[in-house]
């Protein structure tokens, strides 16, 4: 049996994955016909990635350890923003839900997920880069 703390490493790739490549379908669905699958394969990176976060921030905030000094300072400052990060991916996939469940679908409202998105994939990449700023700085240091 594995310590629970490595759960958190375990998972933290999958929203960052689904979230980046979710992205990169809802950009290139600007530039295709809108009868392509782009904006749905988006729709479904997003809430797959979404509920992935879900997942990663309860076992980063109930499976590992404090820390102190330096790396508590980066530790809290890559919590919070995780917690932004979940935030962005819940409005946006809440308002990219709407016209799928009878809401009126607008130009408005996309470009409104859209911008969401990109602050939701800006988000989770500054998540990940301080959880590998602490892994390779202060619990494998070389």
């Amino acid at each position: 049996m594995f310590p629970l703390s490595h759960l958190h490493p375990m998972i933290v790739h999958f929203p960052i994955a689904l979230i980046v490549i979710g992205f990169l379908a809802e950009l290139a669905s600007l530039f295709f016909r809108k009868d392509t699958c782009l904006p749905k394969i988006s729709l479904y990176l997003l809430i797959t990635g979404t509920l992935a976060a879900v997942v990663t921030v309860l076992t980063g905030v109930f499976f590992t350890k404090e820390m102190s000094g330096e790396a508590g300072v980066v530790r809290s400052t890559h919590e919070l923003l995780a917690f932004v990060t979940l935030g962005l991916l819940v409005v946006t996939s809440v308002i990219r839900l709407i016209p799928f469940l009878g809401g009126k679908q607008s130009k408005s409202m996309n470009w409104l997920a859209f911008f969401f998105y990109l602050l939701g994939v800006i988000s989770v990449s500054a998540t990940g880069f301080l959880g590998g700023t602490l892994v390779y700085n202060y619990m494998m240091p070389i």
